[in-house]
């Protein structure tokens, strides 16, 4: 398996070279099919066009190539390279995530157990220091600490829809119906 760390510290330059912000470095896929994930956004907008992704998978595909050439291949054997917005529900990884998405509801899965239970939605209170807090749906307030988290992501609601930007109508000049059968 590919140390995430050092894959994030490989490509958060390459990423953060073309102006984006890096959000999520991950493995999936298993054995069968390896799947080296990147999610990154604009910092202005929060997303990603196409050519947005496309701009940052040849960079990064440059990277990882020259670095096989050299013998210096971060990842063990091949692998499929997926470069992505966060979406509209998505992946809180840093720990300015907390402080920006606020006042939303989001789902939070610890790495491992703490006090019998290991997954807490809420509303995103904000993080203080190393301290996230969530306003639990059954009125507690909850502190995690950030190292402790294993996953967290935004809950899609209607607060989340309408207070995230509008993607780029660019192209849907013409919307075409099609009659269903």
């Amino acid at each position: 398996m590919a140390d995430i760390a050092a894959l994030t510290d490989l490509i958060e330059p390459e990423v953060e070279s073309l102006g984006y912000a890096l959000v999520r470095v991950a493995m999936t896929g298993g054995g069968s099919d390896p799947t080296l994930q990147i999610m990154a956004e604009r910092p202005d907008t929060r997303q990603l066009d196409l050519s947005d992704c496309e701009k940052i998978s040849r960079r990064l595909s440059e990277k990882l190539d020259a670095l096989e050439a050299e013998g210096r291949d971060p990842i063990e054997g091949g692998y499929r390279l997926e470069v992505s917005s966060p979406g509209i529900d998505r992946p809180l990884t840093r720990r300015n995530d907390y402080r920006d998405w606020a006042g939303h509801e989001a789902r939070v899965t610890l790495a491992e157990k703490k006090n019998g239970r290991q997954q807490y939605s809420g509303t995103v209170q904000g993080i203080e220091g190393d301290t996230v807090t969530l306003a639990g749906k059954d009125g507690q307030a909850y502190e995690i600490a950030f190292t402790d988290i294993g996953s967290a992501k935004l809950l899609l609601t209607d607060k989340l829809i309408k207070s995230t930007a509008p993607i780029s109508t660019e192209g849907a000049d013409t919307i075409q119906e099609v009659e269903e059968d």
